[in-house]
């Protein structure tokens, strides 16, 4: 199907004009005032705001293995109702995709279910237990880079073996940065709200020490390195040194530590991820990360559990929370309407840095793949988890107002979710 857009306040290559989207056998064929719409269907967008597909490049998909939780079809379904395009899943999976053998059960199914571009990782060693690589030559070609994440590499000398192999790959190691000896069955970040609550805390230090660790290692091997989830104000200087010094390290956070502190907690599982909400020196210095390029992009680390596993409480609840659905109109409401940052640089945030680092195609640009979504930034809405696709429900952000509401998201040049939206 050949489609048009018309009446649309487009934003491409970081400028926004008003303007009618042709797209043509799945691609971005145009972006102009053009008004011939001869072959086209005609999607009036009534001056609403068409964006590049967000890019997400850290999810948890849940399938294989934990399908009660999320599955490939629920979880894409949920990312294209937020409107991502591509979104990359995390390997703490069962089976573990640690060899083209056990990949395979996952992007079996993503053929036959995804909604909109799902891209494996493979992980960094055997079932992520840190004690031997996983088959990374053979994974290479069917990854988007290597991570972990759930756990820390604990071992220095693996770290460096996975750097070796993953730069003669030319691969990206993806880490989730965490010291367990400093853990100490922490749950919740150690400050004010863990001290008053008498609740056993996080200390920062297990996400800095060990990025600091591996930042050495990046020195040594020359590795090109991306760290998951900061959320600390020494985790930000860190890396904002470790680029003045040219090595190749990219970093995320997630709205999670950029809207929240500590002292909003809750005694609600809701409230509770790894790495835990931070206090608010720690929140102000992910700002800054933001505005000075430090922090390259924001992912949202969406991790579904059920109902029952998020009903106990921040000490035994399971660490994680959704956000596919509500991470654009939260960060466009709290952070571009309030003025901390502009609309421009939270696309750059969205879509064209991860796209740049992970190497992904699609967009909004004439004559790539068309990745797009569409964005009344005009709505008055609330963030209701009984409206999500997803199967988690579980978010600190229930019940916040939001001024954006995803209208339509195209993907390879169809769409994928639509809502309201008059065809002529």
């Amino acid at each position: 199907m050949n489609l048009v857009l018309k009446n649309a306040n487009v934003l491409t290559n970081q400028t926004l004009k008003k303007a009618n989207v042709f797209i043509r056998e799945g691609l971005v064929f145009e972006i102009s005032e053009n008004s011939c719409f001869s072959n086209y269907t005609v999607i009036d967008c009534n001056n609403y705001f068409i964006f590049p597909g967000f890019v997400d490049v850290h999810v948890h998909l849940r399938q294989p293995g934990f399908c009660y939780k999320e599955t490939i079809k629920s979880g894409s379904k949920a990312a294209a109702h937020g409107g991502y395009t591509t979104v990359c899943s995390m390997p703490n999976l069962n089976p573990v995709p640690d060899s083209l053998e056990n990949l395979k059960v996952q992007t079996d199914v993503i053929k036959k279910d995804a909604v909109i571009n799902v891209i494996p990782y493979g992980s960094i060693t055997k079932g992520e237990n840190g004690e031997q690589l996983s088959d990374m030559n053979d994974l290479s070609p069917y990854v988007v880079a290597f991570s972990d994440d759930g756990r820390g590499v604990q071992s220095d000398d693996m770290m460096k073996s996975a750097m070796i192999r993953a730069k003669s790959l030319n691969k990206i190691i993806v880490a989730h940065c965490e010291d367990n000896s400093l853990l100490k069955g922490g749950y919740i970040h150690d400050g004010e709200y863990a001290k008053a609550h008498n609740h056993k805390g996080i200390c920062s230090a297990s996400e800095f020490k060990q990025i600091a660790r591996d930042l050495e290692l990046v020195k040594q091997t020359g590795c090109k390195y991306h760290i998951c989830h900061i959320s600390t104000k020494e985790s930000v200087e860190i890396i904002r040194k470790a680029k003045k010094e040219g090595l190749d390290v990219t970093c995320e956070t997630s709205p999670t530590y950029l809207l929240l502190n500590d002292s909003m907690l809750q005694e609600d599982g809701r409230f509770k991820m790894n790495p835990p909400i931070r206090c608010e020196e720690d929140r102000l210095a992910l700002i800054e990360g933001l505005k000075d390029g430090t922090i390259d992009m924001i992912a949202t680390d969406h991790a579904p559990h059920s109902k029952e596993e998020k009903s106990k409480g921040l000490e035994k609840s399971a660490m994680g929370v959704v956000a596919l659905e509500c991470a654009f109109p939260l960060l466009y409401t709290y952070l571009v309407k309030e003025k901390i940052i502009t609309l421009e640089k939270l696309i750059e945030l969205m879509h064209y840095n991860p796209k740049k680092r992970f190497n992904i195609s699609g967009g909004l640009n004439i004559g790539e793949r068309a990745d797009l979504c569409v964005y009344d930034l005009n709505a008055k809405e609330t963030v209701n988890p009984d409206n999500f696709f997803s199967k988690g429900r579980s978010t600190p952000f229930e019940n916040y107002k939001i001024n954006a509401k995803c209208k339509m998201t195209i993907c390879k040049g169809e769409v994928k979710w639509q809502e309201n939206m008059t065809e002529k």
